[in-house]
């Protein structure tokens, strides 16, 4: 009741649109005099060249007005045969008929229908067959090559082109997002946005995939919005990252297949394929990786009591690594007429992770003699299964602009895992210290979730449009943890087992307003969220969540207002503001009570008392043309009350007696989350394209940040406050050869260069990051269809994470990998046939309607 109360407006406001669709005023206004009698056109498109039946061919109908404005009335594409028909045209009426395609000139003709076409009052009119000419300019010496760029920038987003990006070839979407400004990504593959968690989408669609699981060589581009409209979900707190998935609808067979190999044992390939065919365009990508690699990780602490050191804590650890995952994704768009699409998709993922750690530890006293050493042993095996399916019908409007479509998005995923963990400690001198620990564990998840949404955009004016929609998203999740310490042979529970569940539903509406006035430009726009989380703890039967709004009097929390405004100064200068309110939900990991033990000294846990953090997001953007470069200023403000931010301590003795059969330490830090008292980060971001020659470009960009938070536990103040900058810079170098046959002909470079600063977190900084990426990449063969790319990650092997804490009871700095330097080669090639038909019958000339 609480949410149809909240979604009300905007139900009503979408439900008013979508009536409208059965509105359409009548293309042609005809005087009442006319007598109307049934009519049908026909005929055949055909390569004035070849004589070949051409398919796809967008075909229009239109009547001829005398004041000039003539009224479409519909439109097709051909059949594979080349046919097209039109019915219920009427007779004395003038028509205009307009041919186009990719590759041919456009062509029209003119036709009226009378009495002398038919006989009886039945008459179908034959235009015999239609030539249409080949497209084909010939400019002197010169050739035209149309390319975009690997980043274009928007004055409201970024676009990453990843097919120019060389060092990501043959890697994976993590690879993609360390190349581009303003996102890094941390040891666990976590993207983040200017320091802020963005909500990540495949194809504009939520996901279950992390970023390791999707292949480099499937993505075509990455959008990038840091301060999104009310259009989108207002959890996209951190901003949106958009994956999209390559996909063509160019006529005929279309593809590319891919296959790459390195160290340490590194091989992938991969298979993307697309036929074109009338009104079916089918799309399908399979590809299969591995990569292996030891990551080393140190941990240095002091222990401290009433603030003065009693002892030390070294640990060395060493981490092989590996990933195997297969995927497949399929699907089909069916174009049923010029106006309407159905789209239906599926993707498939199976996934296998391993990891065997090896760690060294040692206890010192406080003159830093070692009192006695420790070796653990542990080893996991991962395996995840992931699918997801997908229907999306779009309709659009005799109207430009004006469209609508609905979207039901299914993802199912399991994941299991299987570890063993064994501690021993020893004297100086060898002899045991206290008897062997060995703990096993099994896990197991499942995960299902559904989103459903309906977007309409009205062109009003002109200038002006209106956009509404509504959304439902609903996850449901449940996760099974059991641990043993073996006690003589005889395996016992641990407290730390846990069954977790949870269901979350949010359910959304939104309405946005744009209009142009001359220069200035303006978007007002509300969203409305009615978000529930319902989490459990099977075995103690403890629940925990959160509901918002939980009554009417706090419609504010639902409540998610954006407002943008813009104004082009002249062809070179832009410049725009903007504000959003934003809400960031607690993650499962965040939540999860369960207490992760891989590494004793170092333990992490969730808060189920965790609430959602609300976000004030202010921009102001300015975007400059210099010549045939770009500049791209942003100054910007995050208010983040109840901010959602790490927190660690030693634990205690209680929690230490829980876990004391699962071999951590003593003194372990346990790392889990609070909601701080506020947080404000204000920043200035500046991104200059700058091409220095014909081939020979940089995109040097920088983001300065000054962070303040305030956070108290246990009467402890947790205040902090910093300047932190990250710097990246990607160039581009492209030899073209006067000889077409030189062997460095066509032969690119590209190096991309990563530093972020130590950066202030309640109770310490986590340390300051740095990477160099290059590649180079060779295109050969007719067309440029075949390419050998060469790329090395973390040139230098310096690309690790670190955070060092300094608190009363502690100081520890620490620093772990996740992955390490690695070669690869990769082979690429394209291929296409415009002439391929799995349709075609009797050959391509047959005069059958297919």
């Amino acid at each position: 009741m609480k949410f149809l109360l909240l979604l009300g407006l905007g139900l009503q406001a979408g439900i008013y649109s979508f009536a409208q669709v059965d509105r359409e005023p009548p293309a042609v206004e005809e005087p009442a005099e006319i007598q109307l009698q049934k009519q049908r056109v026909f005929g055949k498109l055909v390569d004035e060249a070849t004589g070949k039946n051409l398919d796809a061919v967008s075909v229009r109908l239109y009547v001829i007005r005398d004041n000039g404005s003539d009224s479409l009335v519909t439109g097709m594409l051909t059949r594979p045969n080349g046919d097209f028909s039109f019915s219920g045209i009427k007779k004395d009426l003038r028509y205009r008929l307009v041919f186009s395609a990719i590759g041919y000139e456009p062509f029209e003709k003119e036709l009226q229908i009378g009495d002398e076409d038919g006989v009886s009052g039945s008459i179908e009119k034959d235009l015999g067959n239609i030539d249409l000419n080949t497209a084909i300019k010939q400019l002197n010496n010169v050739t035209v090559v149309a390319s975009r760029p690997l980043l274009e920038m928007g004055i409201d987003r970024k676009v990453f082109n990843v097919e120019k990006s060389l060092t990501s070839s043959g890697g994976t979407a993590v690879d993609v997002m360390k190349n581009i400004p303003s996102v890094s990504v941390d040891i666990d593959g976590n993207v983040e946005l200017r320091n802020s968690s963005p909500q990540i989408f495949i194809d504009g669609r939520p996901t279950i995939l992390t970023l390791d699981q999707i292949p480099a060589d499937n993505i075509e581009k990455v959008e990038l919005i840091t301060n999104p409209s009310a259009k989108f979900d207002a959890a996209s707190s951190g901003g949106i990252i958009n994956i999209v998935l390559k996909k063509n609808k160019r006529v005929g067979l279309n593809g590319m297949a891919s296959v790459n190999a390195g160290t340490p044992r590194v091989f992938g390939s991969n298979l993307n394929l697309n036929l074109r065919q009338g009104k079916l365009n089918f799309f399908a990508s399979g590809g299969y990786s591995q990569s292996r690699g030891k990551a080393k990780g140190e941990t240095l602490r002091q222990n401290k009591e009433n603030g003065t050191i009693k002892d030390y804590f070294n640990q060395l650890s060493e981490n092989e690594r590996s990933r195997r995952f297969t995927s497949l994704r399929f699907g089909v768009d069916y174009f049923i007429d010029n106006r309407n699409t159905i789209t239906v998709s599926q993707r498939y993922f199976n996934g296998k992770f391993g990891n065997d750690e090896v760690q060294d530890q040692e206890y010192l006293d406080v003159n830093k003699v070692m009192q006695y050493y420790g070796k653990r042993l542990s080893g996991s095996e991962s395996h995840y299964r992931r699918n997801s399916s997908n229907l999306n019908y779009t309709h659009k409007f005799p109207q430009e602009g004006r469209e609508l479509s609905a979207d039901i998005n299914y993802n199912k995923g399991n994941h299991s895992n299987v570890s063993g963990i064994t501690n021993a400690f020893y004297f100086p001198d060898g002899t045991s210290y206290e008897p062997v620990s060995v703990v096993n564990s099994s896990s197991s998840s499942k995960n299902d979730q559904v989103t459903f949404r309906i977007d309409y955009t009205n062109p009003i004016k002109e200038n002006a449009k209106i956009e509404t929609g509504i959304r439902v998203y609903y996850n449901d999740f449940s996760s099974i943890y059991n641990a043993f310490a073996d006690e003589n042979g005889q395996q016992v529970k641990l407290p730390l087992s846990n069954n977790y569940e949870y269901q979350e539903k949010v359910n959304a509406a939104y309405f946005t307003f744009t209009n142009k006035i001359s220069d200035f430009g303006y978007q007002l726009g509300l969203r409305a969220e009615y978000s529930k989380f319902d989490g459990q703890l099977v075995d103690s039967a403890y629940k925990f969540g959160y509901e918002y709004p939980k009554k009417i009097a706090k419609i504010w929390d639902a409540l998610f207002p954006s407002i943008f405004l813009s104004r082009k100064i002249n062809e070179e200068d832009e410049l725009q503001l903007n504000y959003s309110r934003r809400i960031r939900r607690p993650d499962f990991w965040q939540l999860n009570p369960f207490i992760d033990i891989n590494d004793p000294v170092n333990l992490r846990q969730g808060n189920p008392d965790l609430k959602p953090e609300y976000i004030n997001m202010f921009e102001l953007n300015y975007s400059k043309k210099i010549g045939n470069s770009n500049l791209l200023s942003t100054l910007y403000l995050r208010n983040n009350p109840k901010d959602i931010t790490q927190y660690s301590d030693t634990i205690t003795t209680e929690q230490y007696q829980q876990l004391d059969n699962a071999a951590v330490d003593p003194n372990a830090i346990l790392n889990t989350y609070i909601n701080a008292s506020n947080k404000n980060t204000f920043g200035a971001e500046f991104v200059f394209q700058y091409k220095l020659a014909k081939d020979f470009d940089i995109t040097p960009s920088v983001d300065l940040q000054y962070r303040k938070v305030k956070a108290r536990v246990k009467n402890i103040n947790l205040d902090n406050k910093g300047f932190n900058f990250e710097s990246k810079l990607i160039a581009n170098y492209k030899i073209t050869a006067k000889q077409e046959s030189s062997l460095f002909n066509r032969l690119g470079f590209q190096l991309t260069g990563n530093y972020e600063s130590p950066t202030v977190i309640p109770q310490g900084r986590r340390d300051a990051q740095y990477s160099v990426d290059l590649a180079m990449r060779k295109e050969f063969l007719k067309n440029n269809k075949g390419s050998l790319t060469f790329a090395v990650n973390d040139v230098f092997n310096t690309d690790r994470y670190g955070v060092t804490y300094d608190t009363e009871s502690f100081y520890q700095d620490s620093y772990r990998r996740r992955n390490v330097r690695n070669f690869r080669i990769t082979f690429s090639y394209k291929f296409g046939d415009a002439n391929f038909s799995i349709l075609r019958r009797g050959g391509g000339n047959d005069n059958h309607d297919d």
